[in-house]
């Protein structure tokens, strides 16, 4: 978000640094530790396997646990977002999976069912968080700002997966993978306390926000402060909720695939060792920081401009699913880790280019129902991250190789554009 070229507005009052930009910079460190907490057992799980003796397939279900809790909390956590404020509900979630994380090494000490039990509760406790924060977003920010507001947002993932994948390769070294949880969880705890002090459900309900700012929120703003009676009919007859539903889930399986098994196909393909796995794998997840930057400021500036809303969504997302597949179908005839990775960058930031699309559609569609939309679509989004991570395993045990794993991206990403095209709508819609 641009702040203005002085340091106070004398016209309206607002200081340079708003409350609002504290509330959307928290959830952005949230997100962050989020996919720090998600990833650095993508890395981890090299040394786990060999500790263990874990062959593909149980190294599949280590991976996907994390989205068997992950489903179940975005559908009531959107809700009380939406309902109760996405405050309390956001730092609750943190609260649980930053204590998942921190017990993942004594789970994985005792037995496999308690490691996976660890990385499901990391799940439960992670399922509120996008819901929480598309709700605070609808209450919190400007409309001009949407796209830019959950771009920063959704740039936290590639942040944390960034810092993940290349921290935790010197931190095994150094201290031992146990290590990794450790220091991922106690910084979880000390965001919560953050949060809590400097944040709020709403702006009515903040200590720190000025008149003005206030002023400004509230008129502008097509959510109302919470959802007393959710239309579940309306919402799911609207074909433009479906549109969101599909993309989400056709996006979803690429990135949770590409998140969890890069450092594996990697090593496994290209016999790439433990301590340059992570140079090579954050390399795709620094791209893609830029292009999810890049195209929020790019979408927000289109509709400033005239554009429609729908025409800016509906292209943003088709541009994403067609790079996306291309750069895919060309990775399993790649002869080097450098040219694989080149490759799976393009494919993965422009699939960033979704937040700017779909990632944002919920609030076009249903400002006042943002949190539950969020909670609908990840909740279904969440399915190729349980089915999808473990069955990569399995095809990966029986082939010997990734390639169909890229190809049935790229068709996946063929159907989430032909469907988005048909139904997504820049409307409000409910």
């Amino acid at each position: 978000m641009a702040a203005p070229a002085h340091a106070r507005d004398t016209r309206s009052g607002i200081p340079r640094w708003p409350q609002r930009y504290t509330v959307v910079a928290l959830f952005f460190l949230g997100t962050a530790l989020c996919y720090i907490d998600r990833i650095s057992i993508s890395v981890a799980i090299i040394p786990l396997a060999r500790q263990f003796g874990y062959n593909s397939a149980a190294q599949g279900l280590v991976l996907s646990a994390v989205f068997w809790g992950y489903l179940w909390t975005q559908l009531v956590g959107g809700w009380m977002a939406d309902r109760f404020g996405g405050h309390r509900v956001l730092a609750a979630g943190v609260a649980i999976w930053s204590l998942a994380t921190f017990v993942t090494p004594f789970a994985a000490a005792a037995t496999f069912s308690a490691l996976l039990a660890a990385r499901v509760l990391l799940g439960l406790g992670e399922g509120v968080n996008f819901p929480s924060i598309h709700s605070l977003t609808a209450r919190w920010t400007l409309p001009s700002e949407r796209a830019r507001v959950l771009s920063v947002n959704y740039s936290g993932m590639y942040v944390g997966t960034v810092v993940a994948l290349s921290a935790s390769p010197l931190i095994i070294k150094s201290l031992g993978w146990p290590a990794l949880f450790y220091i991922s969880g106690a910084l979880g705890a000390a965001w919560v306390v953050v949060w809590m002090y400097l944040a709020a459900d709403r702006p009515e309900t903040s200590s720190r926000i000025g008149a003005a700012e206030l002023e400004l929120i509230v008129s502008l703003r097509s959510a109302a402060p919470r959802a007393v009676r959710v239309p579940w009919a309306a919402i799911a007859r609207e074909k433009a909720v479906w549109a969101i539903v599909v993309a989400h889930f056709c996006s979803n399986f690429g990135f949770n695939i590409l998140l969890l098994w890069l450092p594996t196909y990697l090593h496994h393909t290209f016999g790439v060792p433990l301590e340059r796995v992570g140079g090579y794998s954050i390399i795709p997840w620094i791209a893609t920081f830029f292009t999810i930057s890049f195209s929020g400021w790019l979408a927000d500036a289109l509709i400033a401009r005239g554009v429609g809303v729908g025409t800016v969504r509906k292209s943003m997302q088709s541009v994403a699913f067609a790079i996306g597949a291309i750069s895919l179908l060309a990775v399993p005839a790649a002869g080097s880790p450098a040219m694989a990775v080149a490759l799976l960058a393009v494919a993965a930031s422009a699939n960033g280019i979704s937040s700017a699309a779909f990632g944002v559609n919920h609030l076009d569609v249903a400002p006042t129902y943002a949190g539950i939309l969020m909670g609908i679509s990840n909740t279904i989004a969440t399915i190729p991250g349980i089915i999808g991570v473990a069955a990569t395993g399995l095809i990966v045990q029986a082939t010997g190789s990734f390639s169909a794993v890229f190809f049935l991206i790229a068709a996946v990403y063929g159907l989430g554009m032909f469907f988005y095209l048909r139904w997504a709508s820049g409307e409000q819609m409910i």
